[in-house]
C-alpha cells in the first residue's frame, strides 16, 4: 500500500508541476499529526439547486432533514461552484481544478473532455486503501479513468431525470456502508432538482406545492402564474431531495458508522431559471454546502468565508490524512476547509473566482468572474455577439412544455424597468458587468464604467487578470479564443447534435488549447 501511495502521488505531483503554475496556497492546509482512525467520507451532490433551503432562510419550502444536518454540522454561507454547468462543475469537485485548467469545458454527454486524466478524489482515496463507490450520474470525461477503482452501485433505473426513487438510493447506499470493512468513500449524486421539474414521484413529496403556495424566485425578476407553477415544482424537487437526504442519513446511522463519517453536502450549481444556471450571476454560482463530522465540526456553526467547491478535494485529503511529500506543488486553487469547522479565526481568501464556457457548443459564451466581500465583476469574452444563453431561456416555444421554464419576452416586458434593463444586459452583454452584492443581491443594476466605481472595477479587473495568468487560462490568448469560438460555431447550429452519435467524433480544442501540457 505504501508503494502504491507513493507512486500515485509521484504522478499527481508531476502532472500538476507540468500543467499548472505555482500559487500561494498549499494542497493540504492542516495535516493531522497522527494517522488515527481515518474517517469514512460521504459526499452528496444535488443537481441544479441554489441555496433554496430552510436553513438558508428560504420560506417557500420545508427542508427538515437538511436543516437538521446543518444544526449538527457547519453551514457555509458563501459557497461558489467553479461554473454553473453540470459536467464542468463536477469536474472541479472531483479534481480540484477549474474547467479552464482541466479542459472539461462543456457537457460530457456532448463529448467535452478533460485534456488529460487528472487525479480525482475517488482515485486518490482508492490508491490509499479506501473502498470507493458512486451512486448516480458521473458526467465527466474520460469517465472510466476519472472513476477508476470506484464501484458503481446499481439502484436500477431509479435515479435519473425521469425516475427519482430516493428510497432505492438510500437502500443501495446503506448496503454498501454496512458491508464496508475498510474506510469507505461514497459519492451520492441526486437528480433533483434538475429539469424536468417533477411534481411528484413515488409518492414524494407527500404534499406537493402549487404555484399559489410560493413566492417568485427574486433573481428572475419577472412574475406570472406560469412561472410560479414552475417554481412550485422546482421546490417539490427540493422537498423530495430533502426526504432522500433523511433516508440516506438514517441508513448511515443504522450502519453504526455515523460517528466516524465525514458528511459533505453541496449543490452542483444554481437552478435552471432565467439568469440562473449557465450564468456567472449569484443565482448560477452560489450553492448550499454543509459539513458534518461528529467531534470535529462544531454543531450549528455558520461560516461566512468565501468557499468554493474546489476546496472539496483538499478537504477530503486532509481529513483522510493523505499528505504528499514536500514537493507537492502549491498550485491547486482550493484549500482544506477543516480549519473552518470550529469558531476560530482563520486567515482566508479575499477573492472568489468563477467562469462559464459552454454546456453545448450552441451555448458557448465564455465569461470570467471575480468577487470580493461586496462587489462582483463579470468579464464577457465574446461581447461582440448576443448571448445565446439568454436566447435559449427566453425563446423556448419549440421545447416540450416541461422545459418551458425560462422567462418569456412578454413576461420580461411586463416587469419593472430595472428588471428589463437586467435582461437587456444579459442579452447584449457588455465587456464588463459590475454589481454591488450588498445593495443589489439579484444583480439587476450594472455599475460598470460608472466613475464612482472606477477604483473598484479596476481593482477587480486586475485581480481577475492575475488569476487567469496564475491558473494558465488558455483563453487569455486571443488566437486560442478565436480558434475555440470557430470550433464551437461549426457545431453550434447542429440542433440534432449529430456529432453525439458519431463514434469517431472528438473535439480538437484539447490539442491546441493545451499544447505542450501533459
Amino acid at each position: 500500500m505504501r508503494r502504491a501511495r507513493f507512486v500515485y502521488f509521484a504522478s499527481f505531483v508531476a502532472a500538476l508541476l507540468l500543467g499548472l503554475p505555482s500559487g500561494p496556497k498549499p494542497l493540504i492546509a492542516s495535516p493531522q499529526d497522527a494517522p488515527g482512525q481515518r474517517p469514512n467520507i460521504l459526499l452528496i451532490t444535488s443537481e441544479d439547486n441554489g441555496a433554496h433551503l430552510g436553513c438558508y432562510g428560504d420560506k417557500n419550502v420545508a427542508t427538515p432533514n437538511l436543516d437538521k444536518l446543518a444544526a449538527e454540522g457547519v453551514r457555509f454561507e458563501n459557497v461558489y461552484v467553479s461554473t454553473a454547468s453540470c459536467s464542468s462543475s463536477r469536474g472541479t469537485i472531483l479534481t480540484g481544478l477549474f474547467p479552464h485548467q482541466s479542459g472539461q469545458f462543456g457537457l460530457a454527454t456532448h463529448k467535452f473532455t478533460m485534456f488529460r486524466c487528472w487525479p480525482t478524489i475517488p482515485g486518490i482515496l482508492a490508491a490509499d486503501g479506501y473502498r470507493t463507490a458512486v451512486i448516480g450520474k458521473l458526467h465527466v470525461n474520460p469517465e472510466k479513468e476519472a472513476f477508476k477503482g470506484c464501484e458503481r452501485i446499481d439502484v436500477g433505473r431509479n435515479n435519473n431525470f425521469l425516475r427519482r426513487d430516493v428510497r432505492a438510493v438510500a437502500r443501495g447506499a446503506g448496503e454498501f456502508m454496512r458491508r464496508s470493512e475498510d474506510p469507505f468513500f461514497l459519492m451520492v449524486n441526486y437528480p433533483d432538482a434538475h429539469l424536468p421539474f417533477l411534481r411528484q414521484q413515488y409518492g414524494l413529496p407527500k404534499k406537493p406545492l402549487d404555484g399559489a403556495d410560493v413566492d417568485m424566485l427574486p433573481f428572475v425578476g419577472a412574475d406570472s402564474p406560469r412561472l410560479r407553477d414552475a417554481v412550485a415544482n422546482y421546490y417539490n424537487c427540493v422537498k423530495r431531495l430533502d426526504t432522500g437526504m433523511g433516508l440516506l442519513l438514517a441508513e448511515l446511522e443504522q450502519s453504526g458508522k455515523a460517528d466516524n463519517t465525514l458528511v459533505i453536502y453541496q449543490g452542483d450549481h444554481g437552478a435552471q431559471f432565467s439568469r440562473g444556471k449557465l450564468t456567472c450571476y449569484e443565482s448560477g454560482l452560489r450553492v448550499p454546502m454543509i459539513i458534518r463530522w461528529p467531534s470535529r465540526a462544531m454543531p450549528g456553526l455558520v461560516r461566512p468565508e468565501l468557499v468554493m467547491t474546489a476546496d472539496i478535494l483538499p478537504t477530503v485529503l486532509d481529513a483522510a490524512n493523505i499528505v504528499a511529500n514536500a514537493e507537492t506543488p502549491r498550485s491547486l486553487p482550493g484549500r482544506s476547509l477543516l480549519p473552518l469547522l470550529d469558531d476560530g479565526n482563520v486567515a482566508w481568501r479575499e477573492y472568489m473566482h468563477g467562469e462559464y464556457n459552454a454546456s453545448t457548443p450552441g451555448y458557448f459564451f465564455p465569461q470570467r468572474a471575480v468577487r470580493d466581500g461586496r462587489y462582483k465583476l463579470i468579464v464577457n469574452l465574446l461581447q461582440d455577439r448576443p448571448n445565446p444563453i439568454e436566447r435559449g431561456y427566453t425563446h423556448t416555444s419549440h421545447l416540450p412544455g416541461r422545459h418551458r421554464h425560462g422567462t418569456t419576452q412578454d413576461e420580461i416586458d411586463a416587469s419593472r424597468p430595472e428588471v428589463r434593463r437586467a435582461y437587456a444586459t444579459w442579452r447584449e452583454a457588455p465587456p464588463m458587468e459590475l454589481y454591488d452584492l450588498v445593495e443589489d443581491p439579484c444583480e439587476f443594476n450594472n455599475l460598470a464604467d460608472k466613475p464612482e466605481y472606477a477604483e473598484v472595477q479596476q481593482r477587480l479587473a486586475d485581480e481577475l487578470r492575475d488569476w487567469r495568468k496564475r491558473t494558465n487560462d488558455p483563453l487569455l490568448d486571443p488566437e486560442k479564443l478565436e480558434r475555440l469560438t470557430a470550433e464551437m460555431d461549426a457545431m453550434g447550429d447542429d440542433l440534432e447534435y449529430g456529432y453525439r452519435k458519431d463514434p469517431n467524433f472528438k473535439w480538437q480544442y484539447p490539442s491546441y488549447l493545451y499544447s505542450g501540457m501533459k
